[in-house]
């Protein structure tokens, strides 16, 4: 019996050995062309024919057809899609390949697609279970798969994870399921090469020798792939990709590749590629060492520059600077974050020296001094200081082994530091770009910087600090309880009769907080620290025998007055008792409202997250702000001092933002959840089911205690909410960008490469606030579906028109971060999500997002700002709290010292 592939469109389709290769029209896929995904979005359907009609013409005999695109209705776009091709004889006639990350667009094709189709993808990422249910559906429709190696410790990167994921897929559907064999296509995994991280130098070969393996073990299987991943590295020069796809295809068929996701009308032929490129291509593809020497990467890099626009062009590039004396060629690295000769001047430099350490001390320190002096006077701007400090680590990285030689041989002695700061973000938190851009340009000044990370505990920061005898502490934190822990290290120091300079730095510190909770416990230096620009300034200050006392002694004095007025400031606000606060209450008109009832009750898991839709849903303006660079996105881009700086970082983050999509960096996941929910007093509580007879759980929520002008109410979130006799529900959800970017920055370091490890963690946080706001728009359009037409864009999103708020635990409206927990139950979130709690209650990874959906139009964000003593002990009671712990986790918003002995309202 013969085992061949058997496929048809309105003709028959028989993959026989004696077609080596079949071409899959890649082109009728929104996500790989963007003229295709135009077309579809402004339902240019005619035009969209016409490319699926060119790849058939151009030599496709499947064409992949996919429509996951945010603004566009997948499952509607894909059926009638299909229905306009069956219609055309000439396209109809070859076989469609169903191609979604959304099963119901993937059935919803099988339901209308003529002939024998194939389905692309299924994988075993949602386990063994899902699995097999769609593997049974597909063979019900009659549809050939592509199985992808993806399971549930995500997707398969190595040959040993390949050719595991691929056996265990090929058991199950051909001993469980009873799928043909020759119906089974696996995808291992083609992920883009040549991207300067050495991880990815053998990605080439190991998806070349796992189709070998397939081919060799799981017998009439077949393997195919998406050839343009390969090549993104070498986005915007086709020339360079195209002979980098023809030598993979040639290696790759040769082991038995016999589908691929290609341009059927931009391949190269591998014979008349130019030799030189061919072979340069070779050397990245097959990961072998150039006879050129350098790296592979390298010199394919230095090659594509004369092939970019289809034909050679030797490289015009003013490098007059090369012609410089050797330290001022230096200089000029570092000031321009050039990287490409740093190996070689390093070592001229070094030859020519006395010995290594004088590199460092002299022109290497001197082009830094240069950086500093114009960092400090605005020229030079954040992201391009730490471009700088990659220049830097990576020149003192060819030094280190010989200044070690030296020490060994010599007794040499070591270079002159500026001093030693230990830094670490505190117990329970886990956010470090803010600390580590600060670390980097301490380092960049000479400062010896030893980061402990993130979540370190207060002992661990001590011993430390002792062992290594460092000159100062920095301490960072980003959620409310980091506060708290800030001021125990701080008393703690106290204790310990240390002396050390303590800085204060974080999204929620503050200059009024260091000053009123924290300087009061520390009779050393506590200095809070704005932003990076500030520290080097702040740190040179408190080491120097000749400007400390100065300069502690005026910072008392300005600390001193901030408590003074900030405790004026207090005083002067009357606050109501907590009974005269709800008296007044937000009253909304809920006897003529009628809220709408989601689609579904309880949680629901969602994966099926395309990088490339989220990346639409970016608010830029806060990534400017990561790094300390002000102004609104996009006229920061022209703005007349940082615009170019602006505009080089936002091509940085272009790149790398390509690289995650298209190697797929991080596997976002998120989870969402409905109940029926009633207002009981300033609690919200949650019901099993419509009924309403049985609790589930409740919500916690703070009252406004400040006095009011007429007419305007204390609010709490409660008031948003209906009261018990109008049904109501309420929503919750936890989305996160994924762990990976903690070992991919980790990477990164390791490389000496601090710009791309800050930059993957500032990337991470913007797709998951992405996430968070492209969820909120499919629960008001779909899932809850208050506002099933709303018609704003991505972009549009970003100033919040719509109707309904996402508050979340820990911030202005309801402070208390504990809340988390009783989300995160309901949600079984963890399960769901991979995102945990640190004791703290930060989420980690620090990369995610959390909140609670409201959806009554007249909803609104706002702040509970200061509560007094009566409703933090009501607070306590409902929540089954003692009042320390209700203390510790409001300390923020306390308009009282817990440790004044005041007597309780409620006792």
């Amino acid at each position: 019996m013969t085992h061949y592939l058997r496929l048809s469109g309105l003709e028959p389709f028989v993959l026989t050995p004696d077609i080596p290769f079949v071409n899959v029209g890649e082109r009728t896929n929104v996500t790989g062309s963007a003229k295709f995904r135009k077309l579809i979005v402004n339902r240019d359907y005619e035009t969209a024919l016409d490319v699926a009609r060119e790849q058939v013409e151009n030599g496709a005999q499947i064409i992949d057809v996919n429509m996951d695109e945010g603004l566009i209705d997948s499952q509607k776009a894909m059926v009638e899609f299909l229905n306009l091709v069956a219609a055309e004889p000439d396209i109809a006639r070859v076989p469609i390949m169903i191609d979604s990350s959304k099963w119901e667009v993937i059935e919803a094709g099988l339901q209308c697609v003529q002939g024998k189709s194939v389905v692309n993808s299924i994988s075993m990422k949602e386990g063994e279970d899902q699995f097999r249910h769609q593997a049974r559906l597909c063979l019900a429709y009659g549809a050939a798969v592509v199985v992808m190696a993806f399971d549930e410790q995500g997707q398969a990167d190595t040959f040993a994870r390949k050719t595991e994921i691929c056996a265990r897929a090929y058991r199950i559907l051909t001993e469980e399921v009873g799928f043909p064999p020759e119906d089974i296509i696996f995808d291992p995994n083609i992920f883009a090469v040549a991207t300067g991280i050495e991880e990815h130098d053998n990605y080439g070969v190991d998806f070349i020798e796992a189709t070998r393996w397939i081919r060799e073990n799981l017998p009439h299987a077949h393997v195919s792939g998406g050839v343009s991943n390969l090549s993104f590295s070498f986005r915007g020069n086709d020339t360079v990709r195209e002979a980098m796809h023809a030598v993979f295809l040639y290696h790759a068929i040769k082991a038995g590749m016999d589908m691929g996701i290609v341009n059927a009308g931009q391949l190269a032929v591998y014979d008349q590629i130019d030799p030189e490129l061919r072979e340069a291509c070779e050397d990245v593809v097959l990961n072998r060492q150039p006879k050129a020497g350098g790296t592979a990467t390298e010199n394919l890099l230095d090659l594509a520059d004369r092939f970019k626009g289809g034909k050679r062009e030797e490289r015009v590039r003013d490098l007059a600077w090369r012609e410089w004396a050797i330290d001022k060629r230096l200089e000029h690295a570092l000031v321009n974050g050039i990287t490409e000769f740093i190996d070689a001047d390093t070592e001229e430099a070094r030859v020519a020296a006395e010995k290594p350490l004088d590199v460092i001390e002299g022109p290497l320190m001197a082009g830094m001094n240069v950086v500093g002096d114009l960092f400090g006077a605005g020229k030079m701007f954040l992201p391009q200081v730490v471009k700088s400090a990659r220049v830097m680590k990576q020149a003192v990285a060819i030094l280190l082994p010989y200044m070690e030689e030296e020490k060994r041989l010599n007794g040499g002695t070591g270079r002159q530091s500026a001093g030693k700061i230990l830094m670490a973000t505190v117990k329970g938190d886990v956010h470090d770009i803010g600390k580590n851009i600060v670390g980097v340009v301490l380092a960049c000044n000479n400062y010896d910087v030893i980061d402990l990370g993130v979540m370190v505990p207060p002992q661990k920061i001590l011993q430390v600090a002792r062992a290594e005898n460092v000159d100062a502490i920095g301490l960072s934190g980003l959620i409310t309880p980091s506060l708290d822990e800030m001021v125990h290290l701080a008393s703690e120091m106290e204790r310990e009769d240390m002396n050390l300079p303590l800085l204060i730095g974080g999204a929620t510190t503050s200059k009024v907080h260091t000053a009123v909770k924290i300087a009061p416990r520390y009779s050393g230096p506590a200095v809070y620290v704005l932003d990076a620009s500030r520290a080097v300034g702040v740190v040179s200050n408190l080491l120097s025998p000749a400007n400390k006392a100065s300069f502690v002694d005026a910072i008392r004095t300005e600390y001193a007055e901030v408590t003074a007025r900030h405790e004026r400031a207090e005083a002067a606000k009357d606050r109501l008792p907590l009974a005269k606060a709800r008296a007044n209450p937000l009253r909304l008109d809920w006897d003529s409202y009628s809220p709408t009832a989601p689609k579904f009750t309880g949680a629901k898991v969602i994966d099926d997250w395309d990088l490339a839709e989220l990346a639409y849903y970016i608010d830029w303006t806060p990534f400017f702000q990561t790094w300390e660079m002000k102004g609104v996105y996009p006229k920061i881009l022209d703005d007349p001092k940082q615009g170019e700086a602006a505009r080089a970082l936002f091509a940085d983050a272009q790149e790398m933002l390509k690289r995650i999509i298209a190697e797929k960096w991080f596997t976002p996941r998120a989870v969402v959840g409905f109940w029926p929910a009633n207002t009981v007093g300033d609690d919200i509580r949650l019901f099993t089911d419509a009924t309403r007879d049985t609790g589930l759980a409740t919500f916690h929520t703070l009252r406004q205690q400040h006095s009011k002008r007429a007419g305007r109410p204390n609010l709490a979130l409660s008031d948003f909410v209906a009261p018990e006799g109008t049904p109501d529900h309420i929503g919750g959800f936890v989305v996160t960008a994924g762990p990976e970017e903690v070992d991919i920055a980790a990477r990164f370091d390791r490389a000496n490469d601090n710009y791309a490890a800050i930059m993957v963690k500032a990337l991470a946080d913007r797709i998951a606030e992405a996430m968070a706001e492209a969820l909120h728009a499919r629960v008001r359009r779909d899932y809850w579906g208050y506002a099933p037409d709303e018609p704003f864009t991505p972009q549009e999103l970003i100033k919040e028109p719509y109707g309904g708020i996402r508050p979340a635990p820990g911030y202005p409206a309801q402070p208390d971060h504990t809340e988390k927990r009783t989300l995160f139950k309901l949600l079984d979130a963890e399960a769901a999500t991979g995102v945990t709690l640190t004791e703290s209650m930060a989420m980690w990874p620090g990369s995610s997002v959390s909140g609670l959906y409201l959806g009554h139009p007249d909803s609104y964000y706002f702040g509970v700002a200061k509560v007094e003593r009566d409703q933090v002990a009501d607070y306590a009671a409902r929540k089954g709290m003692d009042m320390a712990q209700a203390e510790r986790w409001l300390a923020p918003v306390l308009n009282y010292d817990p440790a004044a002995k005041q007597a309780v309202a409620a006792e």
